[in-house]
């Protein structure tokens, strides 16, 4: 994880300190800084990449320089497979590697668009599994490439003027203006400055050359929408549950196995170097129990779960009590907090030997209000009521500070706690993949499969647009990088053609499996790892969850824009 930051200015821009800090926060472990110069000198090139130093056997000094030609890449993210093949050691610099090979050929036969050059720097980045966003500066041709993942993962921020060619490009906005947007996770875009100043407008590559991919789904595979000729249930020894079971192992080994240990904390250490956004839903608590398969035995595990004082929630259990002593801790009466704790002690039962953490993350009203104005700067250009709710959320939860608990007995004892693993896993993607929200049931009532394929292809399609880049800036605030096991690209290119009723067989029944349909075959697993309470659990969205939806008003819409 790192953070970047890269102004093509004719003067020399500082960055802003408030901006300066927050990229340090997502990278503590280097600070570095590079300049080039374009169009003969009339433009300037600053380029400052921050580093959270999580692959490799040393902190790989950011920005990455081509020593032989002087060109400069910014890398954020994490490069599990280049061309089908693991990466050992650093992946920015097994990516930078692979550039100064492909930009082999002889600048002046390489400074036209549609190059040979051009197109053996864009296969580089076409060949990254993982999820990214970088900034590179090809020296010799002066032209810079920049870009987000297929699924846009990784946070990327464009401040542009397209007369002067000057342009900002950051993982965080400046300010929450409306001339930043984020990046589009559409393909990788190419800003040629030639020694004229005439207008400069970045060209946009797809993620697969050629045609006959138009109809992928985020350029990763095509959307099964075939119907079922027969009859079908889902059940546990249904051939999509086992290959699931499959794909999230696969998925989770290079996203948990190898991590450093973090750095030694004065006030809580620990040897966990994972920790799971834990609301106790089906989703991460999966998560959780296959981590436990693949991890030696003597590393810990830490639960994330995060519950808020809620106003009006508080004022009514106030009113119940006519203005006596409210009788519960409205921490422990929050949905997520019931349902975390469930969670705990079944994982304790099913896990025997592994020492997973239950950290109870509390934020009192007052500290929400303290933290809005970041976290609503954080998650900017994102601006509605429910964005800050979920995003309130995350960021605390990304914090981890609360009090732990080693035990889910009744009579044990927390003590003060701060999470100090610095990779955090979300089960972000599922309900998408699997249908898991509610309206793909009501599609399924509507048009049978065909509607639920619809609904499931419009999810899956505008994820990057509207969750990743926001919940990358508020979780990595805290020096931690989030992970999204069900969004590798394998899993989800075998998702997405998988069709619907192997995922979700809306037309069986709780009687047929003893679980709802959505999301069935992710329930079939929890079931098929011991899991029952898991499988059966409810769908419940965080912000409703946590507690951290309509704090002062229960009629505020999720779509109303933020004051």
């Amino acid at each position: 994880m790192c953070g970047i930051h890269v102004a093509v200015s004719a003067t020399a821009p500082e960055v802003p300190p408030e901006l300066h800090c927050r990229l340090c926060n997502r990278g503590p472990d280097y600070l570095g800084l590079a300049e080039r110069h374009v169009r003969g000198g009339s433009l300037s090139l600053h380029f400052t990449t921050t580093v959270l130093a999580l692959r490799g056997d040393h902190v790989a000094q950011q920005p990455l320089v081509d020593p032989r030609t002087g060109s400069v890449l910014c890398w954020n993210g994490e490069a599990w497979r280049i061309d089908g093949l693991g990466v050992d050691g650093n992946d920015g610099e097994a990516i930078l590697a692979r550039l100064m090979k492909a930009s082999a050929s002889p600048p002046a036969v390489a400074a036209a668009p549609g190059s040979e050059r051009e197109a053996a720097i864009l296969d580089v980045f076409r060949a990254v599994e993982g999820p990214f966003s970088f900034v590179y500066f090809d020296a010799p041709t002066e032209t810079l490439f920049f870009g987000r993942d297929r699924l846009g993962r990784r946070s990327l921020m464009i401040d542009s003027n397209d007369a002067s060619g000057e342009l900002t490009l950051s993982s965080i906005a400046e300010a929450c203006d409306p001339s930043w947007k984020e990046v589009e996770a559409d393909g990788i875009y190419v800003l040629r400055y030639p020694s004229s100043p005439a207008t400069t407008l970045p060209a946009r590559h797809q993620w697969i050359a050629g045609d006959e991919h138009a109809d992928f789904v985020s350029s990763i595979g095509r959307f099964n929408k075939s119907l079922p000729s027969t009859a079908f249930v889902l059940t546990t020894s249904s051939p999509s549950v086992a290959m699931l079971k499959h794909q999230l192992l696969d998925s989770l080994r290079p996203r948990v196995l190898e991590i450093p240990q973090p750095p030694a904390s004065d006030v809580t250490p620990s040897k966990a170097r994972i920790a799971v956004l834990f609301s106790g839903g089906l989703d991460c608590a999966v998560l959780a129990r296959l981590t436990h398969d693949l991890l030696e035995q003597d590393q810990e595990i830490d639960l994330v779960n995060v519950a808020f004082e809620n106003p009006r929630v508080v004022a009514q259990l106030r009113k119940d009590s006519k203005g006596g002593e409210l009788l519960t801790d409205f921490f422990e009466i929050c949905p997520d907090r019931i349902t975390g704790r469930k969670s705990f002690a079944e994982l304790q039962a099913v896990c025997p030997g592994r020492v997973f953490r239950f950290v109870a993350v509390n934020v009192p009203y007052s500290e929400t209000l303290a933290h809005r104005s970041q976290v609503v700067s954080l998650m900017y250009p994102h601006n509605t009521e429910m964005d800050l709710s979920i995003a309130f959320a995350l960021y605390f939860a990304a914090r981890g500070r609360g009090l732990c608990y080693e035990s889910s007995s009744s009579v044990s004892q927390p003590a003060p706690y701060t999470c100090s693993a610095r990779v955090l896993l979300s089960g972000l993607g599922a309900d998408e993949l699997f249908g898991g929200y509610g309206r793909h049931m009501v599609a399924f009532s509507k048009q049978g499969y065909a509607g639920l394929a619809d609904e499931l292809l419009l999810d899956v399609s505008r994820l990057g647009k509207r969750n990743l880049g926001r919940d990358d800036r508020v979780m990595t605030h805290w020096s931690k990088e989030v992970r999204f096991p069900f969004l590798d690209e394998r899993l989800v290119k075998w998702a997405i053609e998988t069709p619907s009723w192997e995922k979700c067989d809306f037309e069986n029944g709780e009687g047929f499996t003893g679980v709802e349909a959505g999301k069935r075959v992710l329930r079939l697993l929890a079931l098929a790892l011991g899991m029952e309470n898991v499988a059966k659990e409810k769908k419940r969205a965080i912000q409703f969850g946590s507690r951290t939806a309509k704090m002062e008003n229960g009629r505020v819409k999720g779509t109303t824009t933020i004051v």
